[in-house]
């Protein structure tokens, strides 16, 4: 039963598998399931019959899209890219590396990850 669900959501969802694989770009291919996705937003809105279903599903659809691609992306930078979640030097870059007293410049040694990180 599990393997059979699983199928059938490949069968629908996965563009490897589904009619859209025949699709050579993949901007294209999810463009065409976005366009997908919102139909059936409005023919499930339509059926319920109401536009406050409509924007509801419309949401729903958004987040769990976004969720998707975000995972997507996620998995794919660490299958491509393993490297990007490894942290080199110090781990906040948006931080100083210096600090004032006083109003004098204190540099801070590049190798200290800082006293919340040890």
């Amino acid at each position: 039963m599990k393997r059979l669900i699983y199928n059938t959501w490949d069968s629908i969802m996965n563009y490897e598998h589904n009619p859209l694989r025949h699709i050579p770009d993949l901007n294209t291919r999810h463009m065409v399931m976005q366009v997908l996705a919102w139909m059936w937003c409005i023919v499930f809105s339509m059926y319920f019959g109401s536009m406050w279903m409509f924007g509801i599903t419309a949401i729903a659809h958004v987040f769990i899209l976004a969720a998707i691609v975000l995972t997507v992306a996620t998995f794919e930078t660490a299958k491509r890219k393993p490297s990007f979640f490894l942290q080199r030097g110090y781990h906040t870059p948006s931080r100083s590396r210096a600090i004032y007293y006083n109003g004098k410049r204190f540099e801070l040694d590049n190798n200290d990850k800082g006293g919340e990180h040890e």
